[in-house]
C-alpha cells in the first residue's frame, strides 16, 4: 500500500503553555491512501491520534511543570509492580511516563518512540515488549530499561535520565549529560516531575 501524508500537522506548535496533547485525525480513502489532518474528516471513518508535548518540542519548555496536573492514580498497579520488579522508584517511572507521553498509551513520537514510556522499536524486543501500546508491556519494559541504565551509570540520576532520552552512547561520548537542548530540557522536566510525584 502506498502511503501519502496529506497533512500531518503536529499541533504542538498550537499548544497553550498548560496543554499537553493535540489532536490529529487519521483516515484512509477509497484508494487506500492514508491521510493525516488537523481538520475533522467528513464522509470517512477516522481515528483520533493524540500527540503529547514531546521532548523535541520547544513548547515543552514553556509548560509550567511545577503546576501541571499530576496523575498519580493512572496505571498505579502496573507502575508499582514494575517498580518492585525492576527496583526503580515508582515516582521516577511516573515522571518518565508523564514527561514522555502525558500518560497516553497510544502516543507515538515523530522519531518513532511508542507508548507510555516511549520505547524505541530497536529496544522493544530486548525489553520483552511485543506490543508497545499495551501498558502492561510498555511500563515493565520502560522500567527494565531504566534499571539497565542504573546498572550502567550507577546512582548518577542525571546520566540515567539523560541516557533514557539521548541514549547511553551519547552520555558516554560526552562523559555526562549531552549538551543537546532537548536532553537538557528533558532532564529539567523529569527532575521536577520526579520531585513532585515523590512528595505525594
Amino acid at each position: 500500500m502506498r502511503i501519502y501524508i496529506y497533512t500531518l500537522l503536529i499541533l504542538l506548535s498550537l499548544l497553550f503553555a498548560q496543554s499537553l496533547v493535540a489532536k490529529v485525525y487519521k483516515y484512509t480513502d477509497a484508494n487506500g491512501i492514508i491521510y493525516y489532518t488537523n481538520n475533522k474528516p467528513t464522509g470517512h471513518s477516522f481515528k483520533v491520534l493524540t500527540f503529547p508535548c514531546y521532548a523535541g518540542s520547544r513548547k515543552c519548555g514553556q509548560i509550567s511543570w511545577e503546576n501541571v496536573r499530576l496523575m498519580p492514580t493512572k496505571y498505579a498497579n502496573l507502575i508499582e509492580l514494575a517498580a518492585a520488579e525492576s527496583s526503580v522508584d515508582a515516582a521516577l517511572i511516573r515522571a518518565i511516563i508523564h514527561a514522555e507521553s502525558a500518560f497516553n498509551p497510544e502516543a507515538e513520537s515523530p522519531k518513532g518512540a511508542q507508548g507510555l514510556m516511549q520505547l524505541m522499536p530497536f529496544n522493544q524486543q530486548r525489553l520483552g515488549v511485543s506490543n508497545p501500546f499495551l501498558p502492561e508491556q510498555n511500563i515493565p519494559g520502560g522500567a527494565k530499561h531504566l534499571a539497565e541504565l542504573y546498572s550502567q551509570f550507577g546512582d548518577d540520576f542525571d546520566r540515567v535520565v539523560a541516557a533514557y532520552n539521548a541514549g547511553a552512547g551519547a552520555v558516554n561520548k560526552y562523559d555526562g549529560v549531552p549538551p543537546f537542548a532537548e536532553t537538557v530540557e528533558y532532564l529539567r522536566r523529569v527532575k521536577i516531575l520526579y520531585r513532585r510525584y515523590g512528595s505525594l
